[in-house]
């Protein structure tokens, strides 16, 4: 029994997508539970043989606000989530992502006997503003009967959080490669070097130090920025600044998108320039298109990133290091083109998806053995 939030498009939720189908096929069988809602990848994990129950709505709990609309929400959820569980009975209750954490974890101390995990798929700076729930998180590690990180980065806060050294567990991201096979080109400038940058708007995605990045590059050798991404609130000002320093016909900001495939595959570089991340999909992904990738030394990324060989690490928040690093990619097409050459073989050895899959089927059934 997986829980979550909900199945929106998300890293966590695309991962689930891309893992759990294959799962079913290994033979575990396989339910999501969500908190809020259904989301765009419940069908098709239904139709995967995967199933998936959200809690009932309520006009009242849908449209009230504020501190009682959560409490109702949760509530609902909570009651839900302990009857499903008292009639399914799971062998495994594994929570992704701290809502569901927060909301199922006491739950199922309280109503199942099944073997608990939790998995951290970030690094835990969202704590700082919630000193009380990373108080409640903390307790909780020690009632699991594994946590899960999906970078070694994500698994050494884990332990530093107190969470027991021996059940603390390393699962990394794996790509479906296939979706990247026989990519369809999308239409762009032959005379310009097409820079890819995969992120929902939000702020610690570091889109500002980026616009800042490119302000400061040489206007030629010609390029532009692709950001595809769903706007969670900063896309207007992030356009602004980019006009504001004269490159706002450069920058293209597309929307969440349902191609990146395709994306990566027409631009010739990819960038994150984030301040925090746990293992992101977006730098497999641009290495499994292919692609030379300037990163940031955050997280999971530089566990993912070679530098120098796959592309290329800067620190957080340093748009000259980032500028730079960029320009040195845009200057030289031999040096990223090998890059993107060796990013690839390296996802195809190390981050399958088949391999991912199979690293967490391992890990139930030696965990009910």
């Amino acid at each position: 029994m997986i829980v979550i939030g909900a199945l929106d498009v998300g890293g966590a939720e695309t991962h689930l997508a891309q893992v759990l189908p294959r799962l079913v096929t290994d033979g575990l069988e396989i339910a999501v539970h969500t908190l809020t809602g259904r989301g765009a990848l419940a069908a098709p994990l239904e139709a995967a043989g995967v199933r998936v129950i959200a809690p009932p709505s309520s006009a009242a709990g849908a449209k009230a606000g504020g501190f009682l609309g959560r409490g109702l929400r949760a509530l609902r959820a909570g009651l839900s989530l302990a009857r499903f569980m008292r009639d399914w009975r799971p062998d495994v209750v594994h929570f992704f992502l701290p809502e569901s954490y927060l909301v199922g974890g006491p739950i199922a101390l309280l109503a199942s006997n099944a073997k608990r995990v939790m998995s951290r798929r970030s690094l835990n700076d969202y704590q700082a503003k919630h000193p009380l729930l990373a108080k409640l998180e903390r307790a909780l590690h020690k009632r699991m009967d594994a946590v899960l990180g999906n970078s070694a980065a994500v698994t050494a806060q884990l332990i530093e959080e107190g969470a027991p050294r021996d059940r603390v567990h390393l699962i990394r991201n794996g790509i479906d490669l296939a979706r990247f096979a026989n990519p369809r080109p999308v239409p762009r400038s032959a005379d310009k070097v097409v820079i890819a940058c995969v992120a929902n708007l939000i702020p610690y995605k570091g889109h500002v130090d980026l616009i800042d990045a490119l302000a400061r590059m040489p206007r030629e050798p010609a390029w532009e920025l692709w950001c595809a991404g769903r706007d969670d609130g900063i896309g207007a000002t992030l356009q602004a600044r980019a006009q504001a320093a004269g490159i706002g016909d450069r920058v293209k900001l597309l929307g969440a998108r349902s191609d990146v495939p395709d994306l990566l595959a027409t631009a010739d570089l990819a960038v994150l320039a984030s301040h925090e991340e746990g293992f992101p999909n977006a730098v497999l992904e641009a290495m499994a298109a292919g692609r030379a990738v300037v990163g940031t030394r955050t997280g999971g990324i530089p566990e993912a990133i070679d530098d120098g060989k796959t592309g290329l690490i800067v620190p957080p928040h340093d748009p000259a290091a980032l500028g730079a690093a960029l320009a040195r990619l845009i200057a030289d097409v031999a040096l990223r083109t090998s890059m993107g050459e060796a990013g690839r073989a390296r996802v195809e050895a190390d981050f399958s998806v088949e391999s991912c899959a199979a690293a967490y089927s391992r890990f139930y059934r030696a965990l009910t053995e």
